[in-house]
């Protein structure tokens, strides 16, 4: 009962650095499968709203080569934003999805609703628009990057991937995805060297046979751990590689810069900030592009709104 009791202790460890061993390598190509398709729906999602960004600097500036200097027309600061904004947003997505004139615009239509670019660009349209009607107007432009910032931090399409996983949390944790396969090679490594250090206690050099294949048995295990650390560097290089070559941060900054520099323009060309007194999206006389262009924005944010109704009731119940 003395004998068998330690090798009862024993033998459940080494039971599990065999599994561990077996199972890491696994474990190791899927985490990193999944980060690299994370990395790259984060970057592509961030990317299609900076391709907006994009798309409304473009309408900015065809409007301000349009105007002339020192024409007293009283145009307000949130009238004229809210009309390039809108027409921005009807002209990439419901005339891209009506007329369809290049050959990928399909795809970029599926893709877009897939990623929720076009529910994020009309919640973002939206809420910005309710923070700008509310500056008060002077010669100096407004802080108008920190509202830019805070309008897309608060955005609930562009915060979560898919409209499920925190974009934040997500790309942090992909971040460390290098050094954590280094971490994890490492671990995979040592685990199998403890696993074979007790084989050499059994060699005999009396018995240069059973010494020689304990010595092979040893080395064999060694070298089936070392793959884990081979696995874990090669790993954590191309992560490094492909984090860099698609970096969220940069195209986010970019369209943060695009937006505050499309604002500043629009801000500097205005004469007030006056909010109309009527504000209906088919008044009297007003371009039908623009009561569209409202109207597919509206449309956009209710179905944001009734999805997320649906899911708190199919939570409740």
């Amino acid at each position: 009962m003395e004998q068998t009791l330690p090798m009862a202790q024993v033998t459940p460890p080494r039971g599990i650095a065999d599994l561990v061993l077996l199972l890491l390598p696994a474990v190791m190509v899927t985490f990193f499968l999944v980060s690299v398709f994370l990395r790259w729906a984060i970057y592509y999602t961030v990317k299609r709203h900076e391709w907006f960004a994009r798309e409304f600097e473009k309408r900015v500036s065809h409007f301000i080569e349009q105007e002339i200097p020192g024409n007293p027309s009283q145009a307000s600061f949130y009238v004229l934003t809210k009309r390039v904004l809108e027409r921005t947003f009807y002209e990439v997505f419901e005339m891209r999805d009506r007329l369809r004139r290049r050959r990928n615009d399909g795809v970029m239509s599926l893709t877009d609703r897939i990623f929720l670019v076009r529910q994020g660009a009309a919640w973002m349209i939206k809420d910005l628009l309710r923070q700008l009607k509310f500056l008060k107007w002077n010669s100096e432009a407004p802080q108008l990057q920190q509202i830019t910032r805070a309008t897309i931090h608060q955005n609930p399409c562009f915060n979560r991937v898919f409209g499920l996983f925190p974009m934040g949390a997500t790309n942090d944790l992909i971040s460390l995805a290098p050094g954590l396969f280094v971490v994890t090679g490492i671990l995979g490594t040592f685990l199998g060297i403890a696993k074979g250090l007790p084989t050499l206690s059994g060699m005999n050099l009396s018995d240069l046979d059973t010494s020689k294949l304990i010595m092979d048995r040893f080395l064999s295990e060694i070298a089936f751990a070392m793959h884990s650390s081979i696995l874990g560097i090669s790993f954590s290089l191309i992560m490094h590689f492909y984090n860099t070559i698609f970096s969220p941060e940069r195209a986010f900054v970019s369209l943060v810069d695009r937006f505050e520099a499309c604002l500043d323009l629009i801000w500097n060309r205005a004469d007030n900030n006056d909010f109309p007194s009527q504000d209906s999206r088919f008044a009297d006389l007003k371009d039908p592009t623009e009561a569209l262009a409202s109207e597919a924005i509206q449309q956009e944010i209710n179905k944001k709104s009734h999805s997320g109704k649906n899911e708190r009731i199919g939570k409740a119940s």
